[in-house]
């Protein structure tokens, strides 16, 4: 059976890990400490002292791989999300290894010691390794289970979007290992096949499918008109003593991940999950705001003071232009720019979008408008808490009454404090593009917030966020 299977691959996992983590760590050794590769460091241990630390090393890192989920099935974990739990265990071995090092320092003689570039060749390497040897594992199982071998035989129960969804993902991706041996529906008729997954027969069928079937899962995948039923199908797969899931119906009513919460043993499903909403996040990402907006006043302080210069020279009128905008939880408030085109009715300013060779540009707002220079005013919107470094951009209330209507959960975006710059924008869309792309990028950016993600926006903002081929 497929549990046994899993059992003895993470056996051989372990055991991997084990070679692998002892060869990275001779790797680091020979190119750093030995002399062969690089010059030696002089003062460094014994080898004999170096291979002995291996008795704890290899056995703190196996800790590591599985509190990081390394040895999960590669059905569940993404080759992506494994990559990034190697590179978490790694860190964290590392600063644990200094941690010990720092501290058993007292032990070692003055003139001797543990070879800090072998430790961050030991790092890089690991790193490195440990990724090829979990490719290689997935390559095999890929092979292995496009063939017909080591495959989780699965039952559908109820024929719906949820089942057709599993299907189609189970279709696209043969190293899953998943073979649906057909589906029990109230509804369609026996022989009906969807992606050559025929119905079987009624559920109530269910057990005597059971009874003449060798099954690992069975997946409840009911319409979510028929969960009157679920109770007793439930009871049904239970007793069989088969595993049995339940892939939900509800996609065209909740769209996106949802996350459960334990409420005193009732379960409470929210719709969206926004770690913004948090308290601990959100003064994390606060303070990072604060500083980050006092840093880019000073930095852009000579650039903002040129402009302001330059503005009030070439055209009459204020140096800076405010206009309201929607932000956090539909609040409106008063967005700051340098002013770049002629000073013009407010009333018909609010009416219209800027376009291409649009006669109320100055000469210097064209310029301040395409390298993003117009924006820098908004570190005081950051500062006073109106607006985030990071986040969705704000719009017009004219235009957020026209988009809640015309794009689906337009107005998710109002959740988090809107953004100097955001997912969406160092993406491409910015100006004039699609509102619809741009929206899919700010609730993707809502619902997997980090402050790593905040960094990872801001760095790709200065290489490819200030120039903007939409401005006009």
């Amino acid at each position: 059976m497929i549990k046994d299977n899993q059992k003895r691959l993470n056996r051989l996992h372990i055991l991997l890990d084990i070679l692998v983590t002892s060869a990275a760590y001779a790797l680091a050794w020979f190119i750093v400490v030995s002399g062969k590769v690089l010059p030696v460091d002089v003062g460094v241990l014994k080898p004999q002292i170096y291979f002995m630390a291996l008795v704890f090393i290899v056995p703190v890192y196996l800790v590591l791989y599985a509190s990081f989920h390394l040895y999960v099935p590669k059905r569940i974990q993404g080759r992506r999300s494994e990559f990034a739990n190697i590179c978490k265990a790694n860190v964290i071995g590392l600063m644990i290894f200094t941690f010990v090092l720092f501290g058993a320092r007292r032990f070692i003689q003055h003139n001797e010691y543990f070879s800090t570039r072998m430790l961050l060749a030991f790092f890089v390497s690991n790193i490195i390794l440990m990724e090829t040897e979990r490719m290689c594992i997935r390559l095999f199982l890929r092979s292995l289970r496009t063939n017909g071998y080591n495959q989780k035989h699965v039952l559908l129960i109820g024929y719906s979007r949820a089942a057709e969804g599993f299907i189609d993902r189970v279709s696209v991706n043969p190293e899953w290992g998943y073979h649906v041996q057909g589906i029990l529906d109230d509804h369609q008729k026996p022989g009906y096949a969807y992606r050559k997954v025929q119905v079987l027969g009624p559920t109530d069928h269910l057990e005597t499918f059971l009874a003449s079937n060798t099954l690992d899962e069975i997946a409840i995948t009911l319409s979510i008109k028929e969960y009157a039923n679920l109770e007793q199908i439930v009871a049904a797969c239970e007793k069989s003593g088969v595993h049995t899931k339940f892939i939900p119906d509800y996609n065209n009513i909740i769209p996106t991940i949802p996350y459960m919460e334990d409420l005193q043993g009732l379960p409470v499903i929210h719709i969206r999950r926004v770690p913004l909403t948090g308290v601990f996040n959100a003064t994390m990402k606060r303070i990072v705001d604060i500083v980050g907006a006092l840093f880019g006043l000073i930095v852009f302080s000579p650039v903002m003071l040129l402009t302001a210069m330059l503005i009030k020279i070439t055209s009459p009128g204020p140096v800076f232009f405010s206009q309201e905008r929607i932000g956090l939880h539909n609040h409106p408030f008063k967005m700051y720019k340098f002013r770049s085109m002629e000073v013009q009715d407010p009333s018909k300013e609010k009416k219209q979008w800027t376009t291409p060779h649009d006669p109320r540009v100055t000469p210097v707002g064209h310029f301040i408008r395409k390298t993003s220079i117009d924006e820098t005013p908004q570190f005081f919107n950051v500062l006073i808490g109106d607006m985030s470094l990071v986040g969705p951009r704000p719009e017009r209330p004219l235009f957020v009454e026209k988009f809640k209507e015309e794009i689906p959960r337009y107005m998710i975006k109002h959740q988090v404090r809107p953004g100097l710059t955001g997912w969406a924008q160092v993406n491409g869309y910015r100006g004039d593009t699609s509102i619809t792309k741009r929206i899919e990028h700010d609730l993707y950016y809502i619902e997997n917030w980090s402050i790593g993600f905040d960094f990872k926006i801001m760095f790709l903002t200065v290489f490819k966020g200030f120039i903007n081929k939409n401005a006009y």
